[in-house]
């Protein structure tokens, strides 16, 4: 942890806004990390790839066949990563997979901008990033930590098909070892 504050902190003597991406297996701590860091950096705000899950109309077979392709990336550049730069106040669409409902989230301009969630280091927008952090876990421990959130069905569904997806994607885009920052979790 205290790396990636000294690598935090030399970013943003040096720019505005810094972003950083954490990516990672599911139950890694990504978003606990973001959240840890939100609260050290308080000119700074979170932005959740969960939120950008694709729509049920947008889940063809051919785009959930690509690594990472269930995320809507492009809506993620377009919304967010391209506009950050102008450190202007902004609004994006957030998609909630619960009601399978869109919603306006505001993103105040910030120093930093923390963007977390797996698939967030997937090489179609690995350009707006400016420190890539990726977060390791043991398997069984990453079973254990989900456990703890989730019900006995969607943990098997985690196993089944989550876990299995997102090491397709780690291991298609070479995640972990392209990355800025490995932290052990």
């Amino acid at each position: 942890m205290q790396r990636l504050i000294e690598k935090i902190n030399d970013l943003l003597k040096t720019k505005t806004p810094v972003v950083i991406a954490i990516d990672g297996p599911c139950g890694s701590g990504k978003t606990t990390l973001a959240k840890t860091l939100s609260e050290i950096y308080e000119d700074s705000a979170v932005v959740h790839v969960d939120d950008f899950f694709l729509r049920p109309h947008q889940r063809s077979a051919q785009r959930l066949s690509a690594p990472g392709g269930n995320v809507d990336r492009e809506r993620l550049a377009d919304q967010v990563l391209s506009k950050l730069r102008e450190q202007k106040n902004m609004q994006y669409e957030r998609y909630d997979c619960q009601t399978e409902m869109m919603s306006t989230q505001d993103l105040p301009a910030r120093k930093l901008c923390i963007i977390e969630g797996s698939y967030s280091h997937h090489p179609d927008i690995v350009q707006h990033y400016d420190l890539r952090v990726y977060l390791d876990i043991d398997p069984e421990k990453q079973v254990e930590r989900l456990k703890q959130r989730v019900s006995p069905d969607m943990l098997q569904k985690f196993i089944d098909t989550w876990i299995l997806l997102e090491q397709n994607y780690f291991t298609e885009y070479q995640i972990k070892a392209s990355s800025d920052l490995v932290l052990k979790t």
